[in-house]
């Protein structure tokens, strides 16, 4: 009996400490159910409006499909002739711009845009904040100043148009008709109701300003002192061309004149292009204001469940304290190091960060994909390049969607659209400012994938987005691949979590407004642990993926390798271009071969490996992270075994010759040096020295303003459409400066000549880019080895923004391998 009365006392003891071990579980685990709900809330509601259109000079509108959007259109209006050609409302390359851009922006808050309009003689400022408060994502704001520039006169005649368009059935925005026949004296205020943000107000201000002054006439009907507005009912695919639009009802204003007055008998420009004032019922209404010299106006949206209307002291309010708040920010997050200590260092990282960030961009529509799975996209027979454009011909391809992605852009006026290569690199300056608006974006663009675990490499979203693309770069297949650079955000995540020391507290039911969203996934491990479990079935497809889709072939030509599973080859080959590799016109083997295989694909496989085995880690599954380790394992070997060249001292891709036997065709450049790029090296690697020997040759790769793309040794150096024949990218030099660092930090033999290149090097860049930016004022898509000159694409603030991070990090200098100091 005693002893049994023991056991009994036991298992009641054993059993209440079960229970509430188990409710100190669950009691976790709501707390942290509840702390996720609470962030992805708070998030929704502070990225829900933005300047989200980047591909308008200003257009505003909410991560909702369907639902407001905004835009802005200005031109002079001082003769007859030039309107058609100066109105102002897309992004365009070589349109009289003298650098236009955001100087200071923040996702979450809001931020300055200037626009440096040489072409209309004026400088446009866009202030734009967002308002916290109510249910639908807060309110918000915008200030829109003009000022003649030097070489205008003082009493230059500009037309401003903005514009609000509602897209969904059944939502409404109508005017309150305070006005009279001719206009209005004052404020413009419009009330809406949308299904999906509820009531809300727009008020566009009177703002101040001369307007210029007309006998004629017409001024009976047509009050320059007023401000017009003209509503119309469009069919919803219509709206986003509102700058068509716009020009057919003043073609339609200009007949009326003519035919009124006659052509000899005319207004004054800036009266004939005046819209008549016709308010009333529409889902697009444009109001237009004509000013006589400088001038500035406020736009103000109101949500109806913020309960307070926004006025234009709030604005001011609130742009002060943004400003405040980013230069302070950035002070802290992105400082410059020695030697770009200077204030125009400052000045000019702040520009390519609230660029890069202003960059971003909602997309919502369908895209163009071709499923007919030909089996010449398999690409299996020698001339495949051939058959896989007859299969293109046979235009088999259909729409998709509606999908919506949320992501940032590599140019405003060419690329205004994702890229699925570009936008690893474009986050990860944003993931070091808010990683929790990194982590936001990279689950948009997995969310994306389809059940085979295919991502396209560009989202071409919706007519809009189609509107900037030649019909034959439209069409997506779902057998080509792009590199999987968003595995290197995730990679400095996890990082990011393995440094935290999990002391936080969690289960918070509510977090203030102003709570810290920035780095609640880093603060809160759980919630980077659980963003990562959600995730980590997508990431596992998309791998599987790549292996079944991409493979190269060893079993057929009887190449002898440490593994007989890794080898990779980019599907999507023609004679002068492998696309999908990002490197577009970068020499390969010729001709192309179905037995070619491609060291910059094995690396990126390599590096994918290595980041999965560490999430697969992070959530748990062991076995998960064998087999990555394993795949790693495989690869570290087969880059040598399958694609180092002793006498060429580097990597190269291989191919088939005449006789069926493995071959290596060495064209030194970018390709060359990927296994070191990724960080697929060990610090005391051989091969590392041969590589950094290469890298650091003057008379190969290394210029006053980077590494460049081919050997200046090379026969197809600078040939052709040289886009990847010789020009400085700054992604690929960025990745080459971590390294680099890296190779110093960690030493080994190599870690001197690491030191010398990473601080030439990261000089080199960062004064290139600023040269340029300074001389231009414009980031650019890439740089003239010999002149340091910006080239291709202009404003573009993708990837060079990079410069950012390069300015951030240590100055090693100081390096001489006998100390170390602690990492900045």
């Amino acid at each position: 009996m005693a002893l049994t009365s023991k056991l009994t006392a036991l298992l009641s003891f054993l059993l209440i400490s079960l229970f509430a071990t188990l409710a100190v579980c669950e009691a976790q685990a709501e707390g942290e159910g509840i702390l996720n709900a609470e962030i992805g809330r708070l998030n929704n509601q502070s990225l829900l409006w933005g300047p989200y259109r980047p591909n308008l000079y200003f257009g505003v509108r909410p991560r909702i499909p369907k639902s407001i959007t905004t835009g802005l259109l200005w031109s002079k209006v001082d003769n007859y002739v030039d309107v058609q050609n100066s109105f102002r409302y897309t992004c365009e390359q070589n349109e009289g711009m003298a650098g236009y851009g955001w100087d200071e922006y923040d996702t979450r808050k809001g931020g300055v845009q200037h626009i440096h309009d040489a072409g209309n003689r004026v400088d446009i400022t866009t202030e734009f904040v967002k308002i916290p408060g109510g249910g639908h994502g807060g309110s918000w704001a915008a200030r829109i100043k003009g000022e003649p520039r030097d070489d205008a006169p003082s009493d230059l005649k500009t037309s401003v148009l903005f514009y609000v368009a509602s897209e969904a059935l059944g939502d409404t925005v109508e005017i309150v008709n305070d006005g009279d026949r001719n206009g209005f004296e004052g404020d413009v205020t419009f009330m809406g109701k949308s299904q999906s943000l509820g009531d809300f107000k727009l008020v566009i201000t009177k703002g101040k300003g001369e307007h210029p002054s007309s006998n004629h006439a017409i001024s009976e009907k047509r009050e320059l002192d007023k401000t017009t507005v003209q509503s119309l009912i469009l069919p919803e695919e219509h709206l986003w061309q509102a700058k068509q639009v716009l020009f057919q009802q003043l073609k339609a204003g200009v007949d009326e004149v003519i035919e009124e007055y006659g052509a000899e008998n005319a207004p004054p420009p800036w009266q004939v292009y005046q819209l008549p004032n016709k308010p009333g019922t529409g889902n697009l209404h444009f109001i237009q204001k004509v000013f006589e010299g400088p001038f500035e106006f406020d736009i103000l949206f109101s949500s109806g469940s913020a309960g307070k209307d926004l006025e234009s002291a709030d604005l001011t309010r609130e742009i002060k304290g943004t400003t405040e708040a980013f230069n302070e920010r950035f002070a802290d997050v992105f400082a410059p190091q020695a030697p770009f200590n200077a204030d125009k260092y400052r000045k000019f990282g702040r520009s390519m960060l609230s660029n890069l960030a202003g960059g971003i961009g909602y997309f919502y529509g369908k895209h163009v994909v071709d499923r007919s799975y030909a089996p010449e996209y398999d690409e299996e027979n020698e001339g495949f390049w051939e058959e896989t454009a007859e299969a293109r011909a046979r235009r088999q391809e259909q729409l998709e969607g509606p999908y919506e992605l949320f992501t940032s852009i590599p140019s405003r006026p060419f690329f205004p659209r994702g890229f699925l290569w570009d936008e690893g690199f474009h986050l990860l300056p944003i993931a070091d400012w808010d990683i929790d608006l990194t982590l936001e974006i990279v689950k948009s663009w997995y969310n994306l994938m389809d059940e085979d675990g295919w991502i396209a490499r560009e989202m071409i979203l919706g007519d809009e987005a189609r509107s900037k693309v030649p019909p034959e770069f439209q069409v997506q297949y779902p057998h080509y691949a792009n590199p999987p650079t968003l595995y290197l955000v995730l990679e400095a995540f996890t990082e990011r979590l393995q440094k935290t020391n999990g002391s936080q507290r969690v289960g918070k039911e509510h977090l203030a407004l102003d709570a810290v969203l920035e780095t609640a996934h880093v603060d809160n491990p759980s919630l980077g642990v659980e963003y990562l479990r959600n995730l980590y079935p997508l990431l596992r497809r998309q791998f599987l993926w790549f292996k079944k889709t991409q493979f190269g072939d060893i079993k057929s030509y009887d190449r002898e390798a440490y593994s007989t599973k890794e080898a990779y080859r980019w599907r999507g080959r023609s004679v002068q271009h492998i696309l999908t590799s990002g490197l577009d016109d970068y020499p390969r083997p010729q001709p192309p071969h179905p037995g070619e295989l491609h060291v910059d694909l094995m690396s990126w496989m390599g590096m994918t490996a290595r980041v999965l085995a560490k999430i697969a880690d992070f959530v748990g599954l062991p076995e998960d992270v064998q087999e990555y380790n394993t795949a790693f394992d495989g690869i570290s070997h087969n880059l040598v075994d399958l694609h180092w060249s002793e006498s060429a001292g580097c990597f190269c891709d291989a191919t088939i010759d005449e006789f069926e036997e493995h071959t290596l065709v060495c064209h030194k450049g970018y390709i060359s040096l990927f296994p070191f790029l990724l960080g697929l090296l060990e610090p005391n690697d051989p091969h590392l020295g041969k590589l950094l020997d290469l890298l650091g040759d003057e008379e190969e790769l290394f210029s006053p303003h980077g590494i460049r793309s081919l050997s200046k040794k090379s026969e197809f150096y600078g040939t052709d459409e040289n886009y990847w024949r010789s020009p400085v990218w700054i992604n690929i030099n960025y990745l080459a400066i971590v390294q680099l660092r890296n190779y110093v930090l960690n030493p080994g033999p190599y870690s001197h000549q690491a030191k010398d290149l990473y601080v030439k090097l990261r000089k080199n860049i960062v004064e290139t880019v600023y040269d340029s930016w300074e001389e231009t004022g414009f980031a650019w898509e890439q740089y003239n080895p010999e002149t340091g000159k910006g080239q291709r694409t202009q404003h573009f603030t993708g990837w060079t923004s990079l410069v950012v991070k390069i300015m951030a990090m240590d100055d090693l200098s100081w390096w001489t391998g006998n100390h170390l100091r602690d990492e900045l």
